[in-house]
């Protein structure tokens, strides 16, 4: 409010700074109501904390609710022959590969041209290119006075040529190498008319034939051959590339890694969800400090149903419990994980692991279980959403009350303000009156100097 600066002029009163007083002494009935919507405020962020705790919990969960994780195969190769990834299809099993060569591309080196500047021919032209797999002969049309780097970038324009074109110089003059774009012996180009097309080839010379070859390799003592080093089918649901000559062993065994992984990750994030839970509703009994959500029912309700839900029995599982994978609810609520005992488990059947954590079906085991509660928990219906929503409406119905009580006390302060005018007024006059008074009493007999003298 600002000051009133014409208050106490008539009556030499500090009215001013008194209403000013007043206005500070009203405006701390709102301290209260701030301090309450900064309680809630700090409640919503502290449900967004949980939220996000229990957002995390969630994830790792999905993770073990998912019945592929427990089929996953992984693979492990001795010796750099080959490498190799295991799909859904594969079966575990070992493999013993001997590479006898690998796939290559065939290519031709033209006959040899003296001049990149040369025109090669005066009219227009065909280059026929020949492949061992004749389906992908080709032609390639060269226009008339076309140079070799002329005829390098029509070959490589050409969608269907099949070939990728490049120019070497060998010392002696300027080749156009001609290479297949795909490996294996039906691939390869075996032959061109270059000399025809190109009037200024150096005719003693020969084109240079590479010929393209298949891949050949040996699986457990069967002979393979593949037109590509990337075999897919040689070992059914393995995907093979071959690196080079020589011998390698490929293990093809369950993935218990990435089981494990998800476990560890399944037990930390419960851990990080329940020590945020401890550290919003702890009290600091030394400091006097208490956690945003002390005493909190919504918290208490959370913890509560997911104890319950970890505690549960799961049926049509050689595990019935999390205990009996080697997972331990410890006394101050937290989970414990002793890998041994896991380790175990997966080594005896990663399938009944799968079968307590995901069950025959999306609900059926452990992880199902612990979904279907923290879909409740996390629903915008849930008691999580719920105590946001309370907070929030507290705030609305506070910020009405702040503004109700600063309208109410800017309504006092005005009628302060006049009456204090008033009395300003009144003493004013009163003032006026007593100077007055006093005037004409100064001037009546026996008021002055000589006064003394008549008695």
């Amino acid at each position: 409010m600002a000051s009133i600066s014409s208050l106490g002029i008539g009556s030499g009163l500090d009215l001013n700074g008194l209403l000013n007083q007043l206005h500070d002494a009203e405006r701390s009935k709102l301290e209260p109501i701030k301090q309450q919507i900064e309680t809630q405020q700090v409640k919503i962020s502290a449900y967004g904390e949980l939220k996000g705790a229990l957002s995390g919990f969630q994830s790792a969960n999905e993770a073990l609710n998912d019945a592929a994780l427990f089929q996953g195969l992984s693979t492990s190769v001795n010796g750099d022959a080959v490498q190799a990834a295991a799909g859904p299809e594969a079966s575990p099993g070992q493999y013993a590969i001997e590479v006898e060569q690998l796939a290559t591309a065939g290519s031709l080196a033209t006959q040899r041209v003296e001049s990149l500047d040369a025109e090669l021919n005066d009219a227009d032209a065909m280059l026929e290119l020949a492949f061992a797999d004749n389906s992908l002969d080709h032609g390639v049309a060269i226009a008339a006075d076309s140079t070799l780097e002329d005829v390098r970038d029509a070959i490589n324009a050409d969608a269907e040529a099949a070939v990728t074109a490049s120019i070497v110089n060998d010392g002696e003059g300027y080749r156009l190498a001609l290479m297949s774009q795909e490996t294996g012996e039906q691939a390869a180009i075996v032959d061109a008319n270059f000399a025809t097309v190109a009037a200024q080839v150096t005719l003693e010379d020969e084109a240079v034939l590479q010929e393209g070859r298949d891949a050949r390799f040996e699986v457990n003592g069967i002979a393979v051959a593949s037109a590509d080093n990337q075999v897919d089918d040689a070992i059914q649901g393995v995907a093979l590339s071959l690196q080079g000559t020589g011998s390698s062993i490929l293990t093809v065994e369950p993935d218990t890694d990435s089981i494990r992984q998800a476990v560890a990750d399944f037990v930390e994030s419960y851990n990080e969800l329940k020590d945020t839970a401890g550290k919003l509703t702890a009290f600091n009994g030394q400091d006097g400090e208490a956690g945003e959500l002390i005493g909190d029912s919504a918290v208490r309700g959370i913890e509560s149903r997911l104890r319950s839900d970890l505690a549960s029995v799961i049926e049509g599982s050689d595990h019935a419990m999390l205990a009996d994978l080697g997972i331990a609810l410890r006394v101050d609520g937290t989970l414990e994980l002793d890998e041994t005992k896991l380790e175990a488990a997966l080594a005896q059947d990663p399938g009944e692991v799968g079968a307590f954590f995901a069950g025959e079906s999306a609900t059926d085991g452990m992880a199902g279980r612990l979904d279907a509660t923290l879909e409740q928990l996390l629903d915008s219906n849930g008691a999580l959403e719920g105590a946001i929503g309370g907070a929030e409406n507290r705030i609305d119905s506070l910020n009405e009350r702040y503004t109700r009580t600063e309208q109410s006390i800017d309504t006092t302060i005005a009628r302060y303000q006049t009456q204090f005018g008033q009395l300003d007024g009144m003493l004013a006059q009163m003032n006026q009156t007593s100077a007055y008074l006093t005037q004409q009493l100064s001037h009546l007999p026996g008021q002055g100097e000589g006064g003394a003298g008549m008695l």
